[in-house]
């Protein structure tokens, strides 16, 4: 059952963010939000965020540990431009929206734990900066680095990092992910769409993959870092993991995501064991037909990889969550007449979203195999199932 405070937080921030719908203001008038359209991404101002766009998110997913003892964990902060007008004077306007889920899948104990936060932008606790990734959240955060050769020491190019933390009832991770690659940049040099149409398109790039050590806390009585400040009694040195991995970062951002007719999408991104990467998308409608799909494959140097070309996602079977929302897990692969498959950590990796964004979603840790051969791992997000998504 959702949280009677949080409930009411999220139903005040609705309330807010909506009242411009009755001042006459449309969701859809194309004046008010911004469109996608070709330009140059420039970093690091394009890792920060765009708050003329009406949505934008930041999603870092990863692998930490090896055999019986791995932990999936994945982190993603919404921002959100409700049509309230600039120039309200008010300052308890909710012009811009920040929300938050996080989750880590616990392979040995069969064990999902999931948090979410939520909050309007007011340039102290809830933040967001243009200049670069820096996002504030409460207690959670998520922040990139750059240090040239001569920070380092080295003779090397520049090093990028992208360091922050979450923490949720019994978990806390604290990461620092090195950058191995330039901005992985999405269809058109960074322009992705999501429909036949031009208009349903996103900026959209990745860095992946990510070598990722991250400090892991875990217990029943582990709660937030204000909480076990005051409380430090609650855990102990032996209850702090520190592990290494591979992580996947995307950031993306638009005015106008899904086509019509659209109700979700199915999505992964995994980090192949030879250095490369494999993401795909298919945005679904009501009856799980694909709308529109595409492939993106890169080598280890960052290259476009055309093996994987003509990928489709294929359901192989079905399972039914808590929400009694039927997923089509396992989730298949098929090209060229192969079958690959995305075997989930564990099953029981359903995001309740209720207290933020809204609804359910199944996000999970995945492994890509070839009959027996284990080819990477990542992550699949599979959204709409439970009804259609409303931005």
């Amino acid at each position: 059952m959702m949280p009677r405070r949080s409930f009411f937080k999220t139903t005040a921030l609705w309330l807010a963010a909506t009242t411009a719908w009755r001042q006459g203001l449309s969701a859809q008038d194309p004046a008010f939000y911004p469109s996608v359209k070709p330009r140059k991404l420039v970093f690091p101002r394009d890792h920060g965020a765009h708050l003329d766009f009406r949505t934008e998110w930041w999603y870092l997913t990863g692998w930490l540990g090896e055999g019986s003892d791995v932990i999936g964990f994945q982190l993603t902060f919404f921002r959100s431009r409700t049509q309230h007008p600039d120039n309200n004077p008010s300052r308890f306007a909710p012009k811009q929206l920040l929300f938050a889920h996080a989750a880590v899948s616990l392979a040995k104990e069969n064990r999902f734990l999931s948090a979410s936060r939520s909050g309007r932008l007011n340039g102290t606790r809830f933040n967001v900066s243009e200049l670069d990734t820096a996002i504030q959240l409460d207690d959670w955060s998520l922040e990139h680095l750059t240090h040239s050769a001569r920070e380092m020491g080295s003779e090397s190019e520049e090093s990028e990092m992208y360091q922050g933390r979450f923490a949720g009832e019994g978990f806390a991770l604290t990461f620092s992910a090195s950058a191995q690659s330039k901005p992985l940049l999405r269809g058109n040099a960074g322009v992705s769409q999501k429909g036949p149409q031009s208009q349903h398109s996103s900026y959209y790039y990745s860095r992946a993959p990510l070598r990722v050590t991250a400090q892991v806390q875990l217990g029943q009585e582990l709660q937030t870092q204000q909480i076990q400040q005051t409380k430090n009694s609650m855990s102990s040195e032996k209850s702090v993991q520190s592990l290494q991995g591979v992580a996947w970062l995307d950031h993306e951002w638009s005015s106008q995501l899904l086509m019509p007719g659209a109700v979700g999408w199915d999505w992964m991104g995994i980090n192949l064991l030879n250095g490369g990467t494999l993401m795909a998308f298919q945005i679904r409608d009501a009856h799980s037909e694909s709308l529109y799909a595409h492939v993106d494959a890169r080598d280890r140097s960052g290259q476009p990889n055309h093996a994987w070309n003509g990928l489709r996602f294929k359901p192989g079977g079905h399972w039914r969550s808590k929400s009694l929302i039927e997923y089509p897990l396992p989730m298949n692969l098929e090209l060229a007449g192969v079958t690959y498959r995305l075997v989930p950590l564990m099953l029981t990796q359903e995001v309740d979203a209720r207290t933020s964004t809204g609804g359910f979603y199944w996000e999970g840790a995945v492994s890509l195999m070839k009959d027996e051969q284990l080819l990477g791992h990542g992550y699949l997000e599979l959204t709409g199932y439970g009804g259609a998504l409303n931005f």
